[in-house]
């Protein structure tokens, strides 16, 4: 399973366009090519390796304490919490596989994904169940959605500074595709074009126009 290829092409552009480096012009250490630069985030990958185990306990204490508040909440906030919950379980699924996918198999448009429904999404959601006092927070709940928040900021911090690796990574090999095209098929030298176009052109006007040049030379 992967993203549909327009969403692909729409989030590298993204990508190219807020991560690229445009000082950095090779492989971070001299002497190493960009394809054997790893750039996956060990960091971020333990953060998402946890956070599959966190989400579950996240879900059900939200769900048992949204039950147990239901009856006080008004119809309005009942709304609102029903609809969040519903959502947020959808975006952390998707959140979660794009992580996976784009932080070990080095897939820029899928991180890219994760990266903005973290920061765009979940975060905002996340934030809003911390801090809004109208839902009526017990202690329970303010623990996870703080500890769940602390796992969205490290991972958007995190998957930011790999895809802007990621990103520098592409750039980099793109450059040494060109070099090595360069070096297989060089472009002649413009000076020395110049000097194959006049001995041909002096080539076909013959040895008779070249004394006849000669002569005037003289002459003048």
């Amino acid at each position: 399973m992967s993203l549909p290829e327009p969403l692909r092409r729409r989030l590298g552009s993204f990508s190219r366009t807020v991560f690229t480096d445009s000082h950095r012009t090779g492989p971070q250490y001299p002497g190493d090519r960009a394809d054997n630069e790893i750039v996956s985030s060990l960091p971020l990958q333990m953060s998402l390796y946890f956070n599959v185990y966190f989400f579950p306990f996240w879900w059900l204490s939200t769900v048992v304490m949204l039950h147990l508040k239901y009856p006080v909440l008004s119809d309005y906030y009942k709304f609102i919490l029903v609809t969040i919950m519903i959502l947020a379980s959808l975006i952390e699924v998707i959140r979660l596989y794009l992580g996976y996918m784009g932080n070990l198999q080095e897939k820029v448009p899928e991180l890219a994904g994760f990266w903005l429904l973290s920061l765009l999404l979940q975060l905002p959601v996340i934030l809003f169940l911390l801090f809004n006092e109208g839902l009526k927070i017990q202690p329970l709940e303010r623990a996870v959605h703080i500890i769940f928040a602390l796992f969205l900021t490290f991972q958007v911090i995190a998957a930011f500074v790999t895809l802007k690796r990621m990103v520098n990574k592409l750039a980099a090999r793109f450059r040494l595709n060109e070099f090595d095209q360069l070096e297989e098929h060089p472009v002649p030298d413009f000076y020395s074009l110049g000097k194959e176009e006049r001995a041909v052109s002096m080539a076909g006007r013959g040895p008779s126009a070249g004394w006849r040049s000669h002569t005037e030379g003289l002459r003048s």
